[in-house]
């Protein structure tokens, strides 16, 4: 049942009054209510009921414009119309600059009908509005909601919409950004791609991938972008959403890892490099150490100190090559500052320009720590390069390495475990950096570098390092007067480990005791075997570990030492010391191997390997080892390679 139309009628003539609502009646479904007086009519407008409201404009004691002012001020949205037969044209103006929503002259009963529909009409089309305007504004809280940055843009580009997740992503406000072209706002050098985009929504109706944009303050970002093509009812395009996501920190995630598989790969091939070079410089290495004595010429003397010259420098090249393979991986073993500090003065004073002058001070009982060789060879070359460049023009680079111990009161701050550490010191007397800078500079991709110069990683890398090995950094710098980084590293006991032994004075010679060598490369075994028996030894030689077990088994008896490479084909050197512990394990083995790794020696320390030697190594190194096995003397580590415990906490 449809309901009936409410009307307020004011009209104090009864005849006027009833034709008027018999007319109504004929064309409406509607209740009237009839009133006549002021007092009347306020009391039916405080009701609030009614849809539309019809009026005298001439009443005694009371006029039309004075109700419509009620009508204005009680219910602003409702229809008034007048009906009179007293109105003029000028009056009939006026009223309707004072809110009145029609007039219709007595004598024209005609025009009342299609102006009731006509006010009807428009109320209900101000309905609609308002109800989509409210939607609108509800749908727009809720986009505000949204964590993905929301714009609508025209045709031309200009900004149409957007939303909070935009302010906040790009800095912009909605103000600012309204009506600024949008290409122009985030895409300075990136219109290409814009266009392009434009090109495939027109054609698909839709686009998505990846733009690189720039904010407010000029930070570089990238977004996952979504564009949708809007049309009007008749499908004409009309504008264009774009919902966009901000995938910086996970594409610098996929940059970082990618980076960091590449430099696996590369590592893993150095490793295997390095280990094949050990391999063959270890019998020239060896041969010129022995031969060395046995050329009595000057010119031949000299032509072997330049020959072996360049083999320390070929051995040096191949230890930078394993320090790096050995950073790819993640283990952690006992080592020595010192010796990182020295392989970085080293290769600083071959690479960097003369005019800076590299100094060290390392303490003489330096802790060890517990950490990555080579990664920790990564956060002083990092920092020695920053301070490189930073002294363009020359100047001073120093690193220093000493014991401290740190307490609460020293840390202050969520810092790790109080106690012994190695503070590592990196000062260079470059140009320096503000404050500002400084407090940025551990930022991951921060740098005041040149685009093209700098990726803003190596400060964040080492800050990542240092933390991993659960130790901190602290950075000061002023401007013209030079930066300062140190490092705390938490000391550690090291570990039990064979090592080299000690280069004797004088060679040691056999007394015909019988030696197996067992190694993969033919000519380390050849140069080996000819050196030892010239030094009178015995030698069986094996090109496998099966080989040499097998020979073992047959020449146990004679056999005083087994020299074994650890990494070979067929069984390696842990599975043949295994098998020789099987068949005498008593058995005296010497562990060799042209990586050298902290892993190698672990390994060799678990299996009971009396002696390590790291190739290439040179004759006396062999020789000697074998004496002290065979004579049974006690095994002590060189003093190079001899580290001090932390004192207890």
């Amino acid at each position: 049942m449809k309901t009936p139309l409410h009307l307020l009628h004011l009209e104090d003539d009864p005849c006027d009054a009833q034709l008027l609502q018999k007319m109504l009646k004929e064309n409406f479904e509607c209740a009237i209510t009839h009133v006549k007086t002021q007092r009347e009519f306020e009391a039916a407008l405080k009701t609030g009921r009614f849809e539309l409201i019809l009026s005298d404009y001439s009443l005694p004691a009371f006029d039309g414009l004075s109700a419509l002012a009620l009508v204005r001020k009680e219910c602003p949205e409702t229809p008034f119309i007048f009906v009179s037969g007293t109105v003029g044209e000028e009056q009939a103006v006026e009223s309707l600059k004072l809110g009145a929503t029609d007039y219709v002259i007595k004598d024209r009963p005609g025009r009342l009908v299609p102006a009731i529909r006509r006010a009807l009409d428009e109320v209900a089309a101000a309905k609609k509005r308002q109800q989509a305007g409210e939607l609108l504004r509800e749908q727009a809280r809720l986009l505000d909601q949204a964590q993905d940055a929301i714009c609508l843009h025209g045709l031309d580009h200009s900004i149409l919409y957007w939303n909070q997740s935009a302010e906040r992503l790009y800095g912009w406000s909605a103000q600012e950004a309204l009506n600024r072209n949008v290409n122009e706002l985030l895409s300075h050098d990136a219109l290409a791609t814009s266009s392009t985009a434009s090109k495939t929504l027109l054609e698909k109706g839709e686009w998505q991938g990846e733009l690189h944009q720039v904010t407010k303050k000029g930070r570089k970002i990238t977004v996952e972008s979504r564009w949708t093509l809007m049309r009007d009812q008749q499908g004409d395009p009309t504008s264009i959403l774009i919902i966009n996501t901000d995938v910086t920190g996970r594409k610098q995630f996929e940059a970082q890892l990618l980076r960091t598989q590449r430099m696996e790969t590369i590592g893993a091939l150095a490793g295997g490099i390095a280990h094949d070079l050990n391999n063959a410089l270890t019998p020239v290495v060896m041969a010129l150490s022995f031969i060395q004595g046995e050329l009595a010429t000057g010119e031949s003397k000299k032509m072997l100190n330049l020959a072996q010259s360049s083999t320390r420098r070929s051995v040096e090249m191949v230890k930078q090559i394993l320090s790096f393979a050995r950073s790819m991986g993640g283990e952690h073993a006992s080592l020595q500052i010192r010796h990182l500090i020295a392989e970085i003065v080293e290769l600083a004073s071959h690479t960097f320009p003369r005019s800076i002058h590299i100094l060290s001070d390392v303490a003489s009982e330096l802790y060890p720590v517990t950490g990555n060789a080579t990664q920790l060879h990564q956060v002083l070359l990092n920092l020695c390069v920053n301070a490189r460049d930073a002294m363009p023009d020359g100047g001073s680079l120093t690193i220093e390495a000493t014991n401290v111990f740190l307490d609460e009161t020293h840390l202050g701050g969520p810092h790790p475990t109080p106690g012994s550490h190695v503070l590592i010191t990196v000062r260079d007397t470059g140009h320096g950096m503000s404050a500002a800078v400084l407090d940025r500079i551990f930022d991951p991709f921060f740098t005041t570098k040149e685009i093209g110069k700098g990726t803003g990683l190596s400060l964040s890398t080492v800050k990542g390092i240092v933390k991993t090995h659960g130790g901190f950094v602290e950075a000061s710098s002023e401007l013209g007067k030079g930066s300062v980084f140190k490092i705390y590293l938490p000391a550690a006991t090291p570990p039990i480990t064979a090592t080299v032994a000690k280069t004797p004075s004088s060679v040691r010679m056999g007394h015909g005791e019988k030696i197996l060598l067992i190694d993969d490369e033919s000519t380390l075994l050849e140069v080996t075997k000819l050196l030892l028996e010239s030094c009178n030894y015995k030698v069986l030689t094996a090109k496998h570990g099966g080989e040499g077990v097998a020979l073992y088994e047959r020449n146990k008896a004679d056999i005083k030492v087994v020299v074994t490479d650890m990494m070979m084909p067929i069984m390696n050197g842990p599975e043949t010391i295994r098998a020789l512990r099987q068949i005498d394990p008593s058995v005296q083995i010497i562990g060799m191997s042209g990586l050298g790794s902290e892993s190698a020696l672990a390994q060799a320390v678990q299996l009971d390997v009396r002696a390590f030697l790291k190739k290439p190594f040179a004759t006396e190194d062999l020789l000697e080892t074998l004496h002290q096995l065979i004579s049974q003397q006690t095994w002590e580590p060189p003093d190079s390679l001899a580290s001090p415990s932390p004192p207890a906490k």
